[in-house]
């Protein structure tokens, strides 16, 4: 049988706290399983943010997605985690990433490093989170005997250290430009997401429970004519074609019913059964999310 399907939505945008937490109520009232804040300078602080996210509601969980290891002090982010989760009564889920944005590192006065200095940082990271959070007189304690832990990362040994330690695996369906120091992406075909999807699965053969693979949906829109909607990301990719961007695996764009059919596709596929939408997305995804519920009833 398939893994169930899960639906998260990224808020993006920094509210006065009435707006923040309507637009929380907004996600659970849509059917949002997990509402998840990024990690990045200009937007929301991840814990805070959650917690006032778990004051108004009652049912999604609560997660970020993700922390930018290279910002984080392992025993500093031990007592962020057991306080939130503490917080959110047992609600908290942990997405963790090395970090592709150089200038928000020089922002904020700290290194930036190589890819493997970065990974290194975030095996480091992921081990002493599981260390302090395990220990039986570590405080303050979380609500959960384990929280779970998301990795995020297309890189082999990102593959590597979240065959061996995540609970949910998230791919990006893209790749930094090279150069940039800004964390430009570029998106992936399918072929190259498969690639990864089977990597990972490769390394992660003897595990004994399988990870959920999650996908971040970049563009979702249910229209009858998605090229109007396309053009600003065709602009921004010139070697891009119309029919070649609806295959994205992190474009969802078409009738209600192709949506639906596509994202059963790409669970058979690629196995990703939990699927983030980007704050601009939220109501647009919500029909697709009806319609799926309707069909698992």
């Amino acid at each position: 049988m398939p893994r169930a399907f899960r639906f998260g939505v990224s808020l993006l945008t920094p509210s006065p706290a009435a707006e923040w937490r309507a637009k929380c109520r907004r996600a659970e009232e849509l059917g949002y399983d997990v509402i998840l804040v990024p990690d990045h300078l200009g937007m929301v602080a991840p814990f805070p943010a959650l917690v006032a996210a778990a004051e108004a509601t009652e049912r999604p969980r609560l997660g970020t997605f993700v922390l930018n290891a290279g910002l984080w002090n392992p025993t500093l982010l031990a007592r962020e985690v057991a306080t939130t989760d503490a917080l959110t009564g047992g609600r908290l889920e942990l997405g963790l990433g090395t970090g592709y944005v150089q200038s928000e590192h020089e922002a904020a006065g700290l290194p930036y490093g190589s890819p493997r200095e970065r990974v290194d940082h975030l095996r480091r990271t992921v081990e002493e989170l599981a260390r302090l959070l395990g220990a039986a007189d570590h405080l303050p304690r979380p609500a959960q005997s384990r929280v779970p832990l998301l990795l995020g990362g297309n890189g082999e040994r990102m593959l590597r250290l979240a065959a061996e330690h995540a609970d949910v695996v998230g791919f990006t369906g893209a790749r930094l430009v090279p150069g940039t120091t800004t964390g430009k992406l570029e998106p992936v075909d399918a072929e190259a997401v498969d690639e990864r999807v089977a990597r990972y699965r490769e390394l992660a053969a003897g595990r004994a429970e399988p990870a959920e693979l999650n996908l971040l949906l970049q563009l979702v829109a249910v229209t009858d004519d998605p090229e109007p909607v396309l053009k600003p990301l065709l602009e921004r990719q010139p070697g891009l074609t119309l029919e070649r961007a609806l295959a994205l695996p992190i474009v969802l764009a078409g009738p209600l019913e192709e949506v639906v059919a596509r994202v059963r596709t790409q669970r058979e596929r690629f196995g990703f059964s939990y699927l983030t939408v980007l704050e601009p997305y939220m109501e647009a995804f919500a029909p697709v999310i009806a319609r799926l519920r309707e069909e698992s009833a």
